[in-house]
């Protein structure tokens, strides 16, 4: 009888252990970039932040890694320390799979969020993301409907390799290589933190080798405003009445306060906000249910747009504007 009782006693502290282990919350390891990036990085960190909380049954750990090799070693530590979910938005498209591999084995969920990976499908459970392709075919085809006699484009790219950068940049290249109206002046990289300060080194450079450019094709909002910073250091009119056309990603508050204004011409929605629909699917699946809504791909795509100087109004900021 002491024994069944002993027996007994050690089920319900198992029991009682297991129970404390599942109020912990759902253990989520979440890779981002820097906040410092943007403001749309901010607004995604923040927007990450109050969904995945104790309170919402959340046992989330954050990690701020900017390039490839510090986010894969992120992944596999969350990987042995046995996290339920990884949610990822990857500095590079290539370069997951054996780590994807390594978390499938383990069973342990992986969602993409912001960015694309370039992998098989069946590696990751599903992604909430932008179709950065579609926000650079918007842009070029509003540049290409303003009928311009030349387009003469200073091309300032994002993080190489990023799938922003790739989306942004290949529409506008492709145009360029196909209508000899079209020509990259110059293209140069805001680096891993699309730092406007390197934009502005490049847009220096291109003024004083004396290159002409009349657009400004810059793939965040803060490398457009170092470029500004540079034309209006050298007396170079830019907006709507301006020599230069200055167009901008991402729609932060300011920047787009910058289009009403008339000193910017245009600037491409990315929505920072995935963190609830990503909420959504985990508790869908931890309840035993099936994600549904996928495309082939796995994903989730956000709807966008674009907004012109010549349209945008007051309410466009205070709806679709990041920040204050």
């Amino acid at each position: 009888m002491k024994k069944l009782l002993t027996l007994v006693l050690a089920l319900v502290l198992c029991m009682s252990f297991a129970t404390m282990a599942h109020a912990d919350g759902i253990k989520v390891g979440i890779i981002n970039l820097d906040p410092a990036e943007s403001g749309y990085r901010e607004a995604n960190v923040n927007d990450l932040h109050s969904v995945f909380t104790a309170e919402n049954g959340y046992d989330a750990k954050f990690v701020t890694a900017p390039t490839a090799d510090k986010q894969l070693e992120a992944a596999n530590t969350f990987i042995t320390e046995g996290v339920d979910y990884i949610l990822v938005s990857a500095a590079e498209t290539t370069g997951w799979d054996e780590t994807l591999e390594a978390a499938k084995e383990a069973g342990i969920g992986v969602f993409l969020f912001d960015r694309m990976i370039e992998c098989d499908p069946e590696l990751y459970t599903a992604a909430v993301v932008s179709d950065m392709r579609n926000e650079g075919v918007t842009a070029v085809e509003w540049l290409e409907s303003l009928g311009l006699d030349e387009y003469n484009v200073l091309h300032i790219q994002g993080q190489l390799g990023s799938a922003a950068q790739i989306g942004r940049s290949e529409p506008l290249q492709e145009k360029c290589e196909a209508d000899e109206k079209w020509t990259m002046v110059r293209e140069g990289t805001g680096g891993d933190s699309w730092d406007p300060n390197e934009a502005r080194k490049i847009a220096e450079a291109a003024i004083n080798a004396g290159e002409k450019f009349n657009i400004v094709y810059a793939e965040n909002d803060g490398m457009a405003q170092g470029v500004v910073a540079a034309l209006d250091a050298n007396g170079i009119t830019h907006g709507v009445n301006g020599d230069v056309i200055v167009m901008g990603f991402d729609c932060n508050k300011w920047a787009l306060r910058e289009l009403l204004a008339g000193n910017w011409n245009y600037d491409g929605q990315c929505s920072p906000f995935q963190a609830t629909l990503i909420d959504a699917m985990i508790k869908t699946l931890q309840e035993g249910g099936e994600i549904e809504g996928l495309n082939e791909f796995k994903q989730i795509i956000n709807e966008e747009k674009g907004f012109d100087a010549r349209t945008i109004t007051e309410e466009d900021i205070a709806t679709y504007g990041l920040g204050e």
